[in-house]
């Protein structure tokens, strides 16, 4: 009897010690789990109740005193315990060790979700089975982080599998879904990381999706084109800030669609016919949106493109007829020449907002001058500039015909730092009636760059070349509240090794050291023989 006792003791110990392995490791197991705890707690309390007289008898003599001191200290150190517990679960604080702080939400992410004026409902539907891996678990890490940074995040988790009306009430049709609801609106995503999360959260917010248009005609980047001159990985940028993108031939057109939020000229090659920019300007008029980007000239017998340049010139930038070369040799870091100049230079503008430090590249780019007392009312402003290492040559012949170039500053070169970017908006003057109250005032915004391949694929993935484009974009949208840092991919930080090297690590874990330890061993059994 008394060993069947003595095993109840056990038994209830192995019980709890059950609930909380699932406690941890499986806990959509949340039925069992209460279960075994509280199983183990019934048969602990019975081995309790039938050793009352071993207990009774333990508070007796001597040992009371040790026991009541031992008890005393156990008591005070289970109520420090519960103490800071207690304060832990109301006063949350995180850190994210790792190097590419890759627990850590993005600087977008945490702007809009501090930007929240409403409540906002998640419902998580996942899928239990343990086949499909711990959906909710990893579902429950990531929007952990966004309700800590937010108390306008509510999040309910639905297990699809057990409750399929619900699921099939929201129209649930793949596994983890994930349904953001504020003011009757509803955005869903089947994705899990903060950037399926994020965008879900935009295109909820904003609603209706703005449409940027892209010029094509005359030798411009093909909006769909996968090549390293495609601006493939451009249109996958803005379409994560929930824009649409549509191909545009102006001189099919007899004005710009009414519906274009932002019109991108993408480096052509020739220059616009008169009624092409004559349109471009009424837009504009009218409080329109563009990115110009102009590339240096190709070829010497190349014509200039001299409207698109006095379009620029109208709105205070003087384009120059040159190439700006970087003398830093920051480039070569990354396996570029002085004709690919990067820009680490961010004059205060909402554009670069938190850009300090970061480092954007262009290849083959000219200056864009922000003209000194502006042009028609309009004053440029510079927002990306190259460093004091670089300068303007504007004696092409040389540079085109022998690939260098070096600054002669006495004949018309121009020392850095050289603008590559500059930004300029102004009022509309006849503003159409009827705006919503909390639309933003309405503006036209223009932007003019030296270059155009920094969008291409080839170089949209450099350091912040894709945050830059982006931000670009949206500040011409006035959409200021989506400028900043976006989302990054988790880093690889794989070490790639050669053959040679794998096969120096094989003989030194497998051969070098354990016969250093063997030898070791040989040396101290031979003293002590």
């Amino acid at each position: 009897m008394k060993k069947l006792i003595g095993l109840l003791g056990w038994l209830g110990l192995a019980l709890v010690v059950a609930a909380l392995v699932l406690w941890i490791f499986e806990r959509d197991w949340e039925n069992a789990r209460r279960g075994l705890a509280l199983a183990g707690l019934v048969v602990t309390a019975i081995y309790t109740a039938t050793q009352w007289r071993d207990i009774a008898r333990s508070f007796g003599g001597r040992r009371a005193k040790y026991g009541s001191m031992a008890a005393g200290g156990v008591a005070v150190f289970l109520g420090l315990l519960v103490g800071v517990n207690y304060i832990s679960n109301r006063q949350n604080k995180r850190w994210d060790l790792t190097a590419a702080k890759q627990f850590s939400l993005s600087d977008q992410t945490k702007k809009i979700l501090t930007n929240l004026k409403n409540p906002v409902s998640v419902k998580v539907y996942y899928d239990s089975d343990p086949q499909a891996g711990s959906q909710r678990q990893g579902l429950q890490d990531r929007l952990d982080s966004y309700r800590y940074v937010t108390s306008q995040l509510t999040v309910e988790y639905v297990d699809a599998v057990k409750n399929p009306t619900v699921a099939k009430q929201d129209n649930v049709s793949a596994l983890p879904t994930t349904v953001f609801s504020s003011n009757g609106r509803s955005e869903r995503t089947s994705g899990q990381t903060e950037q399926d999360f994020t965008n879900a959260l935009k295109k909820l917010l904003e609603g209706t999706s703005k449409k940027v248009y892209f010029v094509q005609g005359h030798g411009e980047h093909n909006l769909d084109g996968t090549d390293r001159a495609g601006y493939s990985g451009a249109a996958t940028a803005l379409k994560n800030d929930n824009f649409e993108t549509a191909k545009l031939a102006l001189a099919q057109e007899n004005k710009i669609p009414d519906d274009a939020s932002v019109v991108v000229v993408a480096g052509p090659q020739t220059d616009y016919l008169a009624p092409e920019v004559d349109m471009l300007r009424a837009y504009l008029k009218k409080g329109g949106k563009l990115l110009l980007m102009l590339d240096p000239t190709p070829k010497l017998d190349t014509p200039p493109l001299t409207n698109l340049i006095a379009l620029a010139k109208d709105w205070g930038v003087d384009v120059g007829n040159d190439y700006v070369l970087d003398q830093s040799g920051v480039g070569q870091m990354f396996g570029a020449g002085p004709q690919v100049p990067i820009a680490m230079i961010y004059p205060p503008h909402p554009i670069t907002t938190g850009f300090s430090g970061a480092m954007t590249a262009y290849s083959l780019a000219r200056s864009v001058t922000p003209i000194t007392g502006g042009s028609n009312g309009h004053t440029a402003q510079p927002i990306a500039q190259t460093s004091s290492h670089s300068f303007a040559e504007i004696h092409l012949k040389d540079l085109l015909t022998k690939g260098t170039a070096t600054p002669e500053f006495d004949k018309g070169d121009k020392p850095g730092p050289i603008t590559l970017v500059a930004a300029v908006s102004a009022p509309v003057a006849d503003a159409p009636s009827g705006a919503a109250p909390d639309a933003p005032k309405p503006e036209t915004r223009v932007v003019i760059a030296g270059d155009s391949d920094f969008a291409s694929n080839a170089i949209l993935p450099f350091q912040a070349n894709r945050d830059f484009f982006s931000n670009v974009v949206n500040w011409l949208a006035q959409q200021e509240d989506l400028i900043s840092i976006r989302p990054r991919d988790a880093e690889d930080r794989r070490i790639q090794l050669t053959a040679d090297q794998g096969t120096r690590i094989f003989y030194l874990a497998v051969f070098i050291i354990p016969g250093l330890l063997f030898l070791n061993g040989v040396r101290v059994w031979w003293r002590r023989r």
